[in-house]
């Protein structure tokens, strides 16, 4: 059998997940989670040979955070992360060490146990990109990894100052790309362009890496 933890904050989604490894019949479920920095404590002491993790996990916690640490830990488990925020900085991260393999809740043509099979045996298995969303009058494929960094910045509250020196750029420079992305969008202003950001989980900036006290 093969000993599972499953991640995930969505009952509905954690009871899919069950339901689908128990039906395929190798894999024993040992417990399940809300919180990927608990199954991490978890997972660390061994036990497990794979674990489904969501990227974005009760209290925020980042699940390649956990990913990650669970991976350099040695315990051995394999850690595919299960996610649906398609930022492509999730998919980067997650390619540099935070997890074996990713794939993708809504978006994709292969199918989660086939991705866990070919995890298990040895393999990466990433995609290539991170899905291009329709924006209303533009995918997200066509907005830079420099405009990514920008709006990462504006949702983090930065200044037009403090954007401009952490991304290099003039503050004329900061303007024009948010400009130029509200009318190639078709947006009317840039309060639509953020809540199309948010609620296509297009742009990620919340995730936290470590235990919070309030948490």
């Amino acid at each position: 059998m093969i000993r599972t933890v499953i991640v995930e904050d969505s009952p509905v989604a954690q009871q899919y997940l069950s339901d689908m490894l128990e039906k395929d019949g190798r894999f024993e479920v040992l417990v399940k989670y809300t919180d990927a920095f608990e199954a991490e404590a978890f997972c660390v002491s061994g036990g497990a040979d794979l674990v489904l993790m969501d990227v974005q996990t009760a209290h925020n916690h980042s699940g390649l955070a956990a990913g990650e640490r669970i991976r350099r830990s040695g315990c051995g488990a394999k850690v595919v992360a299960v996610t649906s925020l398609v930022d492509p900085e999730v998919l980067a991260r997650a390619r540099s060490g935070c997890a074996d393999s990713l794939w993708y809740k809504d978006h994709g043509d292969e199918g989660l146990l086939g991705v866990i099979d070919r995890t298990l045996a040895g393999e990466r298995v990433f995609p290539d990109s991170a899905p291009s969303i329709e924006l209303k009058n533009m995918f997200s494929g066509e907005i830079t990894p420099r405009q990514f960094a920008l709006l990462r910045c504006i949702l983090m509250g930065m200044t037009q100052d403090e954007i401009a020196e952490k991304l290099h750029m003039t503050k004329n420079g900061v303007r024009w790309n948010l400009t130029q992305l509200i009318e190639k969008g078709g947006f009317e202003n840039k309060f639509e362009l953020f809540i199309a950001l948010a609620a296509n989980k297009l742009v990620v900036t919340n995730l936290l890496d470590e235990k919070t006290e309030e948490a």
